[in-house]
């Protein structure tokens, strides 16, 4: 099942996503739970599906994609968690000893469709894309095991971790969070539809060409050790994100470097369970 949010005659709606079509819950489901978020908070998921089964099939062209869950309690990042073969003496950098995690503001967020925004200045010189495989939370998890981690997922969706390269050397909180600089969608592809998570194929275009392209089983850290261990810090809860990593291909890790310019587009896949797309513009 794919479920995620959007915009219909400028009103925000959630349902679920088949072929070209989009089904609103109801309105008589939206007094109960007002957004996407408040359906999982309740673990009301089945009673959506159910809900949207008599509703009314739009086509996806009529609507604006919004981030799948436009509000999410937190978004969490991973980093170096593939292995990438930078020209340092010939010599691959080592492994990370633990999982490296920082956190994305939902402002720098978009969905499938927008616009990503060139930074202002200096900053636009090294705008970069990351696709990462996302895993949202279905489940409230604190202190589980890696066992376990994974009936906690909800399902996937794919995700551009925008980057300001430059900006990452004076904090990488700065470098990850330009205001319109990423984005996620366009919808959310439950696990149960899905191959397991190491046999999900994630893969980048730019304009067209295959910049990256890997397989989840190529991460460093397991999904399921990801969620476990970002359970020790913190509570994670229903429509929280983890975005996963992203493998080589960047343009940063290109020879000659290649940054993002007005007039690109960007592709990120799971799969066929979902594609993510955006232009790239400046002066926005």
């Amino acid at each position: 099942m794919n479920i995620g949010s959007f915009l219909l005659d400028g009103e925000p709606r959630y349902g679920v996503f088949s072929g070209e079509t989009v089904t609103s819950a109801s309105p008589g489901f939206v007094e109960n739970y007002a957004t996407l978020r408040d359906v999982l908070d309740a673990d009301a998921l089945a009673a959506l599906q159910q809900d949207t089964e008599h509703g009314r099939h739009v086509p996806i062209s009529d609507i604006s994609f919004l981030p799948p869950i436009p509000n999410p309690r937190k978004i969490v990042c991973v980093g170096m968690n593939y292995r990438k073969p930078y020209p340092v003496d010939g010599v691959a950098p080592p492994d990370p000893d633990n999982i490296i995690l920082f956190g994305k503001e939902r402002e720098a967020m978009l969905a499938h469709g927008e616009a990503l925004e060139i930074p202002a200045g200096d900053a636009a010189k090294s705008f970069d894309y990351e696709g990462e495989i996302a895993v949202i939370i279905g489940r409230t998890a604190r202190h589980v095991t890696v066992t376990d981690a994974m009936d906690h997922v909800l399902g996937y969706s794919a995700f551009n971790d925008g980057s300001v390269r430059d900006w990452q050397k004076h904090s990488v909180y700065a470098g990850k969070n330009f205001m319109r600089s990423g984005a996620w969608g366009p919808w959310i592809a439950t696990a149960d539809a899905l191959p397991p998570p190491q046999d999900l194929e994630l893969t980048v275009t730019l304009n067209g060409e295959v910049v990256q392209q890997a397989f989840g089983r190529e991460m460093i850290f397991s999904i399921a050790e990801q969620i476990a261990y970002a359970s020790h810090l913190f509570t994670l809860q229903p429509g929280d994100v983890i975005a996963t990593g992203s493998p080589d291909g960047t343009g940063g890790s290109r020879s000659p470097k290649r940054f993002l310019k007005s007039g690109d587009t960007v592709t990120i896949s799971i799969g066929a369970a979902c594609t993510l797309a955006n232009s790239v513009q400046s002066d926005l």
